[in-house]
């Protein structure tokens, strides 16, 4: 039970970890000053959203996300939904391809010969079909967070410790709410995925459990680390460069490499929340629909997304909201339900 709890932890919080995280982007953009509580927040409805997706995945024995969507919001809203996520997922795989690229011409590799490489690795991981995305993800994020974690320490250690919890009026606790929601769409991709794969309950308590105390206390370590170099983020397209910028350079290579791998794992995310849904309309072996659709995705990384993804985003922002109180609600109308199944 331990073991298999563990392996969803890592896969959840491998999930979560994407390029705009690891690079202190995106923790950035929702967080920053005032945030000690809405961190906290975050990591409450974090947990709290992982637990109702796998417990509801689980007692459906669900082999993608759309029965959870099903239960969550009735059919006809997951409709739409549906079509979210999968233009969602998507959108974000077209473009940790294009990332992968990107940073791969630091090497000096053509931006072309980086996104193939890297569509080259997505495509090899699903010959283990399911067991080929659990296990990159138990053997890489432990590799990725402890890098992080032994990153900000240090450079914690170098100013003091000076953690900020709470501070100022807290004013910016309605960022937890957004910040969930933009990250509700992948998380319900994956675990909607994995149903028939949980064999026990304790799993689950486990793996969101688990999964959120980490996220949420990275989040703040990350984010205080932030704090310190503020005013000079405005210099940094990568956040986490600041904070590199007086350690040697051979450290700044390695976090590209880690950086790599984030977007690596969010690629290979993204095919499988998509390859977990169309299973049921094409019967094939899970590394030709990986390659099928690499090929179709590979040629738009040429084009700018930047536009797309600014309309997107803020729709998805909006749309989750609903989403995350479709969750959030879903223990207290089936309170009864739900301990009748545990009595």
């Amino acid at each position: 039970m331990v073991r298999n709890g563990l392996m969803w932890m890592f896969l959840i919080i491998g999930t979560m970890i994407g390029a705009g995280y690891a690079s202190g982007r995106e923790i950035w953009e929702f967080f920053g000053a005032e945030s000690g509580l809405a961190i906290f927040l975050f990591t409450v409805l974090f947990i709290i959203c992982c637990y109702v997706v796998m417990h509801i995945s689980f007692k459906h024995q669900s082999v993608h996300y759309l029965p959870v969507l099903h239960i969550l919001m009735g059919k006809r809203i997951s409709k739409l939904y549906d079509v979210m996520i999968m233009v969602y997922l998507f959108s974000t795989t077209v473009i940790m391809l294009a990332g992968g690229g990107a940073t791969l011409e630091v090497i000096h590799l053509p931006f072309w010969a980086g996104v193939v490489i890297l569509a080259a690795f997505v495509v090899v991981l699903f010959i283990w079909d399911i067991d080929g995305i659990t296990t990159i993800h138990t053997v890489i994020t432990p590799v990725l967070i402890l890098a992080l974690v032994g990153v900000l320490l240090a450079f914690q250690s170098l100013h003091g410790f000076p953690l900020h919890f709470i501070e100022g009026n807290q004013s910016n606790w309605p960022s937890s709410l957004t910040f969930t929601a933009l990250n509700i769409l992948p998380l319900i991709s994956v675990l909607g995925a994995i149903g028939q794969k949980i064999k026990q309950k304790g799993e689950i308590l486990i793996a969101s459990i688990g999964s959120g105390v980490i996220l949420g206390s990275l989040t703040f370590l990350y984010n205080s680390s932030l704090l310190e170099v503020a005013n000079e983020l405005v210099v940094y397209e990568i956040p986490l460069f600041a904070i590199l910028q007086h350690y040697p350079y051979y450290m700044v290579l390695v976090m590209s490499g880690l950086l790599w791998v984030a977007i690596y794992t969010t690629a290979a995310s993204g095919v499988f929340g998509i390859i977990s849904r169309i299973r049921g309309y094409i019967q094939s072996p899970a590394w030709m629909l990986a390659l099928l659709l690499v090929a179709i995705m590979a040629p738009l990384t040429m084009f700018g997304f930047s536009t797309l993804i600014s309309v997107l985003y803020p729709l998805y922002g909006v749309l989750n909201l609903y989403l995350l109180s479709s969750i959030i609600l879903y223990p207290i109308l089936n309170h009864r339900t739900i301990r009748n199944k545990l009595e």
